[in-house]
């Protein structure tokens, strides 16, 4: 292969053979704000900025209220956390609801607690310090508005508070809650009936941009993290078989946007071999998330730095692209089947799981049960259960 005017072998070139192999994960602070909240979405393999509107639509895309079918709703939803590391004390709670104005407009909240359990903070030399509760929760209010017969848009403003050292002091530092203030931007657009062979059809595409915001810090003088924000697009299609029969297939795509780690020198770890630097403001880290993956550095066999493997770059920009597979069948608008598969790549957290869940609707009472079977070993997000459950308030919105 050719690197600038350099003839580079595969054999010479160390580090090539196993650019598949070289883990690069993106973190964040407070990841419990992209932890899915609620069971339907979650059966289908965390499937939901574009799927029909439900109550609990304020995590995925606030903007498929004005198309919802009731003019109001509440719903309470929990989650069982890392269950499978013997851990009984971490959970999500999670309380949406919404009401709309009138057909062209929408207001909703929500309100995610997550407990992180009993923690016993020690010393360098072992012995005990504290025992904490670390907590996180956030609180966020929307307000959606048609855009166009098929189209709304809406903006989501949340606070988020993440307490997980309860003020300790450790080595002279004392630390402090993170705060900071995030906005979400939505749009959700579902297409006039169309017929694919005998059956009645309906294409729904959505799109969200989560936690745009200022970084977040536990001490006055640490170095500041960013959130997690985050690009979802996805697409639903949704077919009546019959009058009592109805299925929906769809797919999510997902990109954090923050910085990616870069690739540090062999000969100087404090110096950048390729990608770039995270200490960013917040608009670069978004815009420049989708070209800093610093791809399959080459050296040669005396470790001087040739430059990056043309395409790597892209490559590795790939796999940060989570995807998201659901289905969901549903008879006589009372019972519903889903189903659905996450994938991340392994280079990227590894995160891969298969979900399946089951809805029940009696009257304006909803019920909905999700479970979790990962695909890799020791995941710990194995056997997750969630539960929903949801009151339809008011009047049909088609009554309006």
């Amino acid at each position: 292969m050719f690197i600038g005017n350099k003839a580079v072998s595969q054999s010479t070139a160390k580090g090539s053979s196993n650019f598949d192999l070289q883990l690069n994960t993106i973190t964040t602070a407070v990841p419990f704000l992209l932890i899915s909240p609620d069971s339907r979405a979650s059966a289908m393999g965390d499937l939901g900025v574009a799927t029909s509107p439900d109550i609990n639509s304020q995590h995925w895309n606030a903007s498929k209220y004005i198309f919802a079918e009731e003019k109001s709703g509440v719903s309470f939803s929990y989650s069982p956390w890392l269950r499978s590391l013997g851990i009984n004390d971490i959970n999500l709670v999670y309380l949406a609801g919404y009401k709309k104005l009138n057909r062209n407009s929408s207001i909703s909240g929500s309100m995610r607690y997550f407990s992180l359990g009993e923690i016993n903070f020690t010393d360098n030399t072992g012995s005990p310090i504290k025992t904490a509760n670390p907590k996180e929760f956030a609180f966020d209010v929307a307000y959606a508005a048609r855009l166009g017969k098929n189209l709304s848009g809406s903006m989501t403003a949340r606070f988020i508070n993440s307490n997980l050292t309860e003020g300790l002091t450790a080595n002279g530092v004392d630390t402090k809650p993170g705060r900071s203030f995030a906005i979400d931007l939505g749009m959700f657009y579902s297409s006039k009936k169309f017929d694919i062979g005998d059956y009645k059809s309906t294409l729904n595409v959505g799109m969200n941009i989560s936690n745009i915001g200022a970084k977040i810090s536990y001490t006055n003088s640490a170095t500041e993290d960013f959130l997690p924000a985050n690009l979802r697009l996805g697409t639903v299609l949704n077919m009546d078989i019959d009058k009592y029969n109805d299925f929906s297939i769809g797919v999510d795509f997902n990109k954090l946007l923050v910085p990616t780690p870069p690739a540090l020198l062999r000969t100087d770890p404090n110096e950048i071999a390729a990608g770039r630097r995270g200490n960013i403001g917040v608009a670069p880290a978004i815009f420049g998330s989708f070209s800093d993956a610093p791809g399959n550095v080459l050296y040669d066999d005396n470790d001087v730095l040739i430059g990056v493997e043309e395409g790597s770059v892209l490559k590795e920009e790939l796999r940060e692209i989570n995807i998201s597979l659901g289905m969901e069948y549903t008879y006589a608008e009372r019972f519903s089947v889903r189903a659905g598969y996450f994938h991340e790549h392994f280079t990227k957290g590894n995160r891969r799981y298969v979900t399946m869940g089951v809805g029940l609707k009696y009257s304006r009472f909803l019920l909905d049960f999700s479970y979790l079977v990962t695909v890799t070993n020791q995941n710990p997000l194995a056997n997750t259960i969630r539960f929903s459950l949801a009151f339809n308030l008011g009047e049909d919105a088609a009554s309006e």
